[in-house]
């Protein structure tokens, strides 16, 4: 996977200043280019989510039948498999909380791969999640070893080229400030003026921000950004005051909220943005490869789920609410291909 735990969103970059701790990452058993979990999470209908995550989820067990009304969308290749396989790209460290190897050493966790695990069960499916790079989670969609991709992708219009999207989470990025901290960004840039913030090197947030200090200075106002080689030193930094703000990618943000709540220095979120800029709500999505069939029957499930309120306990399973949907879109308008 990409440096440090941040899921890559695009191809701008992919280290992110997510703020975690290095010791609350569980790391990946298997490094190998792909790997095949050996739990799928469900058992008597039940689908289990945040298993084995330690902490960085809530456990629950979500009620889930098959729908056959969705189930019969499937391509007939996929049915008559009965399964589902479903791609993370999540090697070699795992991204809290989206996905990584649990505490028993071998589920793969988090709420990407727990996603798939739902669609999977309304349409009627075993789940098979194979956890691989980054790279070759595209690979596998691409030859067809791979069904779908449940990983933190973002829908570009680049990537439609070869993929069809079937939205699942809105593409946010967050400021992380200490709880004691009254800030508030209100989606303002003109809040910025006179903070310090961190940020990843090569990512869209740094872009993001960049375009913002460019505009402050404009106005004759200042805008401090600053880098860290790790998530650690951003923490620290964060902790100490050398920083107002870290800009990151909001899953992460909940993540660093949550595991630092009972901690001396809790932080909290103090605003978010869309991963697409202002002119466009950047969204996660389901990705396969163009013209294979799953991408009706994948949205379709979605929204049985948005629908029927496991959706919606998936979310909060995960801290994740905030980037919740009403609705899962087929190929809906992507990241422009002049912002990536």
């Amino acid at each position: 996977m990409s440096p440090h735990t941040t899921p890559p969103r695009r191809r701008l970059g992919v280290a992110g200043a997510v703020l975690v701790s290095a010791a609350l990452v569980v790391s990946l058993a298997a490094c190998s280019g792909q790997a095949s979990a050996e739990n799928d999470g469900s058992s008597n209908g039940g689908v289990a989510i945040a298993a084995h995550t330690n902490g960085v989820g809530t456990p629950t067990t979500i009620q889930v039948t098959t729908v056959a009304k969705i189930a019969d969308e499937l391509p007939a290749a996929v049915k008559s498999s009965g399964k589902l396989v479903i791609g993370v790209g999540a090697l070699p460290a795992g991204f809290p909380p989206l996905a990584f190897t649990g505490d028993d050493q071998k589920t793969l966790t988090g709420s990407e791969p727990d996603l798939g695990r739902l669609v999977a069960a309304v349409l009627g499916l075993k789940p098979e999640v194979k956890n691989a790079t980054w790279d070759n989670l595209f690979v596998g969609i691409d030859t067809g070893a791979t069904d779908v991709g449940f990983s933190n992708i973002t829908d570009t219009e680049q990537r439609k080229e070869k993929y069809d999207f079937a939205s699942y989470r809105k593409d946010e990025l967050a400021f992380t400030v200490l709880k004691k901290n009254t800030w508030e960004f209100n989606g303002d840039y003109e809040n910025l003026a006179g903070k310090t913030i961190a940020v990843s090197s090569g990512t869209n947030q740094e872009k993001i921000l960049l375009e913002w200090k460019t505009k402050l200075e404009g106005e004759g106002k200042t805008l401090n950004v600053k880098y860290y080689p790790d998530t650690n030193s951003t923490i620290l930094a964060l902790n100490s005051g050398k920083i107002d703000a870290s800009f990151g990618p909001n899953p992460g943000a909940a993540y660093q909220n949550t595991q630092s709540a009972s901690s001396a220095n809790p932080t909290r979120t103090a605003g978010t943005y869309s991963g697409a800029g202002a002119s466009l709500q950047g969204l996660i999505a389901a990705t396969v490869k163009k013209g294979n069939g799953l991408d009706k029957p994948i949205a379709d499930a979605i929204n049985y789920l948005i629908d029927n309120g496991q959706y919606a306990k998936w979310l909060k399973a995960y801290n994740l609410t905030n980037e919740g949907l009403p609705k899962s879109e087929i190929n809906p308008p992507g990241l422009p291909i002049s912002n990536q």
